[in-house]
C-alpha cells in the first residue's frame, strides 16, 4: 500500500468521525432530547475550550516523548470510548463533561494528522506543497460521506450517530499504529513552558494592526460554527408544518447541509486569484459579507419555494469559511517574525477556534433561549438567523473602518516564492 493511499485513508477517517455528529448533534439535542439552547451552546463551546490548550500540549508531547502516529492512535481510541458513552448520558451537564473530554482527545488530532502527513512525506522525498492538498481534500470528502451516511440512514436525531463516529474513531485509532514512524526529537532545544505553548506570540498584540486583526478574528470566529450548530435542527423543525414534512430537504437535512462542505472544496481553489487581485483586507471583507449573506438566506429561506435560498446559502458558506481562514493565516504568515511564526499561527487559531468559538456558542444559546424561543418551546428561526446576520454585518463594517492595511502584490509574490 503506497504512502499517499495510506495518508488518504487517515485523512478520510479523521474527518468522517467529525462529520458523523458535528452537523447533526443539534437535531439530536433539540428534536430528540428537547434540552435548552443555553445548554447546547455550552456543548458546542467544548470545541473552543479544547482548542485553547490541547493542540499545543499534544504538540509538545509528540515533539519530545511519544511518536506522533502513536499519540494520534491513543487519542482516537480514547475518543472512541467517549463517543460510545454519549448515548447513555441523561442530563445536559453530563453531556457537557463527556463531550469536553471527547473534544480534548479529538481537537489535537487535526494537527497530529498534518504532522504525520508532512513528516512521512518529507521522509519519503515527496513534494509536500504539490502532493499534500489532493490527500487533504479526502478529509473533506470523508466529512461529506459521513453526513450522507447519517442522513440516508435517518439517524440525524438518533443516538446512533455517535456509535457511527465511535466505530470510525476505533478504526482510525488502531490504523494509526500502522502508519510510518514519526521520530521524536530528543535533542530538541529546551524552552520555557510559555514558549512551548506558543504564548510568545501574544507579544504581537503590542502592534496595533495585529491586535485589531486578532480581535476581529475572535469576533468573526464567533460566527464560524453557528450554522453547523443550528442548521440541521432548523431544517428538521419545518417537519412540524404539514406542508413541508414530506419534502426531501426535511427528510435529508444533512445532505442539504453537505453542500457547504462541497462548496468549501471549490472555493479554496479560487483564493490565489482573489488574493492577488484584491489583497488580504478585501478578501477578508468579502468573507465577512458572505457570512451576512449566509445567515440572511437561511432566515428568508424554506424547504419549498425558498429551497434555492438555503442551497445558495450553503454555496456561499465555502467563500465565507475559506476566505477568512486561509487569507487570515496568510496575513499572519507575512506579518510575523519568522522566530514566532508557528506560534502566531497558533494564536490565530486560538482566537478563532478557541475564544471565538466559545463566544459564539455560549452567547448564541443564551440569546436563542431568552429572545427567540416561545413558551411552547418553538424557535423563531427567522429572528435567530437575522440576528446572526446583523451581528456579522456590524463586525464587517467595523473591520472595514478600523483595520488599516494596504495591498502589496509584491509581498504576496515573495510569499509564494
Amino acid at each position: 500500500m503506497g504512502l499517499k493511499f495510506r495518508l488518504t485513508i487517515m485523512n478520510f477517517l479523521q474527518f468522517f468521525i467529525w462529520g458523523s455528529w458535528l452537523i447533526t448533534i443539534g437535531g439530536y439535542w433539540f428534536q430528540n432530547k428537547g434540552w435548552t439552547g443555553t445548554d447546547f451552546g455550552a456543548i458546542f463551546s467544548t470545541m473552543g475550550i479544547a482548542s485553547l490548550f490541547m493542540p499545543a500540549i499534544a504538540g509538545i508531547i509528540a515533539d519530545r516523548w511519544i511518536n506522533a502516529e502513536k499519540l494520534l492512535g491513543i487519542f482516537h481510541l480514547a475518543g472512541a470510548v467517549t463517543l460510545f458513552i454519549i448515548p447513555q448520558i441523561k442530563t445536559p451537564s453530563g453531556m457537557f463533561w463527556i463531550m469536553l473530554i471527547n473534544m480534548i482527545f479529538y481537537m489535537p488530532t487535526i494537527a497530529l494528522t498534518i504532522t504525520v502527513s508532512y513528516a512521512s512525506m518529507k521522509k519519503a522525498g515527496m513534494d509536500v506543497v504539490k502532493e499534500y492538498p489532493p490527500i487533504r481534500v479526502f478529509g473533506t470528502i470523508g466529512f461529506i460521506v459521513a453526513m450522507w451516511t447519517i442522513s440516508l440512514f435517518h439517524i440525524e436525531t438518533s443516538a446512533l450517530q455517535f456509535y457511527v463516529a465511535s466505530g470510525a474513531a476505533l478504526i482510525l485509532g488502531l490504523y494509526a499504529f500502522t502508519l510510518p514512524k514519526i521520530d521524536v526529537n530528543k535533542n530538541i532545544e529546551k524552552k520555557s513552558f510559555v514558549s512551548s505553548l506558543g504564548l510568545d506570540a501574544f507579544a504581537l498584540f503590542k502592534n496595533k494592526k495585529m491586535a485589531i486583526f486578532f480581535i476581529f478574528s475572535m469576533l468573526l470566529g464567533a460566527s464560524l460554527q453557528l450554522t453547523n450548530a443550528y442548521g440541521d435542527t432548523f431544517l428538521h423543525d419545518f417537519a412540524k408544518i404539514p406542508a413541508f414534512k414530506d419534502l426531501l430537504a426535511i427528510k435529508y437535512p444533512a445532505i442539504i447541509m453537505s453542500i457547504s462542505q462541497m462548496s468549501e472544496t471549490l472555493f479554496i481553489l479560487t483564493i490565489p486569484f482573489f488574493l492577488k487581485r484584491f489583497g488580504i483586507k478585501k478578501v477578508m471583507l468579502i468573507s465577512m459579507f458572505a457570512w451576512v449573506l449566509r445567515f440572511a438566506l437561511f432566515g428568508w429561506g424554506n424547504p419549498a419555494d425558498g429551497l434555492w435560498m438555503i442551497i445558495l446559502s450553503c454555496i456561499v458558506y465555502g467563500m465565507a469559511f475559506d476566505f477568512f481562514n486561509i487569507s487570515g493565516s496568510l496575513f499572519v504568515e507575512t506579518q510575523s517574525d519568522p522566530k514566532i511564526r508557528a506560534s502566531a499561527q497558533g494564536l490565530f487559531m486560538m482566537m478563532t477556534n478557541g475564544f471565538g468559538a466559545i463566544l459564539g456558542s455560549w452567547s448564541s444559546g443564551i440569546i436563542i433561549d431568552n429572545f427567540f424561543k416561545s413558551d411552547s418551546g418553538d424557535f423563531h428561526w427567522k429572528g435567530i438567523w437575522m440576528t446572526f446576520a446583523v451581528y456579522s454585518l456590524i463586525v464587517a463594517l467595523l473591520f472595514a473602518v478600523l483595520f488599516k492595511h494596504k495591498h502589496d502584490p509584491k509581498a504576496m509574490e515573495n510569499f509564494n516564492h
